[in-house]
This record gives structure tokens, C-alpha cells and sequence, in this order.
């Protein structure tokens, strides 16, 4: 992802790519080189960590790592309440759990769709190089589910199981997440909705990282605009 990010801003005509980090490099206003936002597509374990090193450096973050936490991204918020305290203001750090336009338009229909359903389930597939599980998509898509349902007062989906509540995947918020790691993956994701008589699936599917990419730049390009933290790019997205 990183090496394809990179050849994405060196293809477009009003960004520059002035530095490339790798693991082990420390992130730092002198190794930035200059730059105004930077993009993390790294792991969970240190994500968190550059995008404080970011805020430091007075550097705009835009990551596409997953992982995050309501912990986590509360330490975000707190650092840039501090750094705009300290006369830095205006930093923005927008993460997302997909920057693929398909997965962020999916999500979006599920959330819409969530309150006119009995019961929703969501299966993500990926590739087994992937190291967390369920993939930040799911999550956001289930987690946006379960707050149109609550909004709509339903209650938790029909479900009798008594035993084997390890086969019935993640629960998110009540929302069932199922993980498949198979090679010949890239990132894929299936939302389903069921009522008496009737099945609503919603399928996503990304087949090459260079899908991402348009994302990612109206993001890089977005995020100098938007103090604080954004969760999501539907939120840069002119999805009324």
C-alpha cells in the first residue's frame, strides 16, 4: 500500500512527494521533509505512535491503518486539543477504515438500510496476510448498523444459539462480524439483511490496491481543511 500511495501522488499533478518512511525510520519534522500531510498505511501496533509523532511535527495524518480503538482515538483528539492549546491549531487527522469509493458507498447503503431489517450480519474477506481480524471495515459498517437500529428502538437481532458462540463470529455493538482469510484475496465485504420472506446483500469488492488510490488522495487533499479528527471518509464524501 505504501509504494502504491506513493507512485499515486507522484502521478498527480497538484501534490509532491517529499519523503518516503519505512519501518524503522523515526517520523520527525526533519525526516518529513517538509511535508503538509503525511499518509500511514502501516500496522496497528504503530500507528498510533506516528500519528502522535505526526501532531508533534505539526504535520496533517491521514491513515489508512486499522485497529483504532475508542481509546486510541480519544488520545488523538486529546493531543490535538493540546497542540491547538500550544498555538498549533487547525492540525487534521482523518482516519479511515476503507478508502475505496465501493466500500466507503457500501457502508454507507448498510447504515441506511439497518433500520428496515430484523436481522443484519456482515462477512469480511481479505487476504491471510492480514494481521487483525475483524478487518476496520467491518467493524465501522457493523458498529453504524447497530446505531441505526438503536435509533429506530429495534432490539437485538433473533438469534437462538445456545452453544457454539465461537462459530457466530465478532460481536460489534450486536452486530455478528465474520472474518475469512483465504488466499487470492485482496479485500472483500458482504452485508446482509433479512426479514420474513426477504434478504437484502450488500457486496463490496476490491481487486487491486490501485482502487484505493482516489481515496486516498481526496483525503491527502481534504484533511488541511478539516481540523480535529474525521473517522470515515464518507464524512468528505457528498453522500446526502
Amino acid at each position: 500500500m505504501g509504494a502504491t500511495v506513493c507512485a499515486a501522488v507522484e502521478g498527480a499533478a497538484d501534490l509532491e512527494l517529499v519523503a518516503r518512511l519505512d519501518a524503522g525510520d523515526e517520523v520527525t519534522a526533519a525526516t518529513l521533509g517538509g511535508a503538509d500531510v503525511a499518509v500511514d498505511f502501516t500496522i496497528p501496533s504503530a500507528t498510533e505512535a506516528n500519528v502522535h509523532a505526526l501532531i508533534d511535527a505539526g504535520v496533517h495524518a491521514v491513515v489508512g491503518t486499522t485497529g483504532w480503538t475508542d481509546e486510541s482515538r480519544g488520545r488523538v483528539v486529546a493531543h490535538l486539543g493540546r497542540a491547538a492549546a500550544a498555538g498549533a491549531p487547525g492540525l487534521g487527522v482523518l482516519i479511515a477504515p476503507n478508502f475505496g469509493l465501493s466500500a466507503v458507498l457500501a457502508m454507507t447503503f448498510a447504515a441506511k438500510a439497518a433500520r428496515y431489517f430484523e436481522s443484519a450480519e456482515v462477512i469480511e474477506l481479505h487476504h491471510p496476510d492480514k494481521v487483525d481480524a475483524p478487518s476496520g471495515t467491518a467493524r465501522h459498517t457493523a458498529a453504524a448498523i447497530a446505531a441505526a437500529r438503536a435509533d429506530a428502538g429495534l432490539g437485538p437481532g433473533p438469534d437462538a444459539t445456545e452453544t457454539g458462540w465461537e462459530a457466530r463470529g465478532a460481536d460489534v455493538d450486536g452486530v455478528r462480524v465474520h472474518a475469512v482469510r483465504l488466499r487470492g484475496l485482496v479485500a472483500h465485504e458482504e452485508i446482509l439483511f433479512g426479514n420474513a420472506g426477504e434478504q437484502l446483500v450488500i457486496r463490496q469488492d476490491s481487486f487491486d490496491r490501485v482502487s484505493f488510490m482516489p481515496g486516498v488522495l481526496l483525503a491527502v487533499r481534504e484533511v488541511v481543511g478539516r481540523p480535529g479528527l474525521t473517522v470515515g471518509l464518507e464524512n468528505v464524501l457528498d453522500l446526502a
